[in-house]
């Protein structure tokens, strides 16, 4: 089976031209039409925050009710979208950013997977998994399509420098966006 994602052709170019450094630079959405949002009884502004590498990251920051009826007017709270809370629900096929009620943590990722050649992914799974590529392959494909499936843990271990470690760890990034993070420790 052969997917390639959209992104990806990116991915390639940022590792080839950066010395092995990915930039995700986001985009700057309209900042100038304020958004609000309450969880349950608490209210949010939804703040694009600008980041050292020139991009954003979209936030919420907790907003005073009464600070809201001072800046657009008593009957303004009456507009803003209400959920009953948090929940975090990944799906890349049908996501869904309301599930009942309930504002969905878990973003939508910004490309969909497309038969065709791949050979900068072929090169670096077969180069991390070796004669387990197929078994690589069919992690990344469940990561995707069943990402609420329990899966074995993996571990990228190797004293020496410069195997493909952090660079999996950077495509993984490049393919699941804002939902993945590294634990340092």
């Amino acid at each position: 089976m052969s997917i390639r994602l959209v992104c990806i052709a990116e991915f390639c170019a940022r590792q080839t031209s950066d010395n092995h450094k990915i930039k995700m630079p986001m985009k700057k959405e309209n900042t100038e039409k304020e958004e609000f949002i309450r969880v349950g009884t608490t209210l949010y502004k939804l703040v694009n925050q600008p980041r050292l590498n020139g991009g954003y990251v979209r936030k919420r920051i907790v907003w005073n009710n009464e600070t809201l009826r001072q800046d657009y007017g008593k009957d303004y709270l009456a507009t803003v979208p209400k959920y009953d809370g948090f929940c975090t629900v990944p799906d890349h096929v049908d996501y869904r950013p309301v599930v009942d009620k309930f504002l969905n943590l878990y973003e939508p990722i910004g490309h969909r997977p497309q038969q065709g050649e791949f050979p900068c992914i072929w090169s670096l799974v077969r180069h991390i998994f070796g004669e387990q590529y197929e078994l690589g392959m069919d992690y990344l494909q469940l990561l995707y399509l069943q990402p609420v499936q329990k899966l074995p843990i993996l571990l990228l271990v190797s004293e020496e420098r410069n195997t493909g470690k952090s660079t999996f760890l950077n495509f993984l990034k490049a393919v699941f966006q804002n939902n993945v993070t590294f634990n340092t420790n």
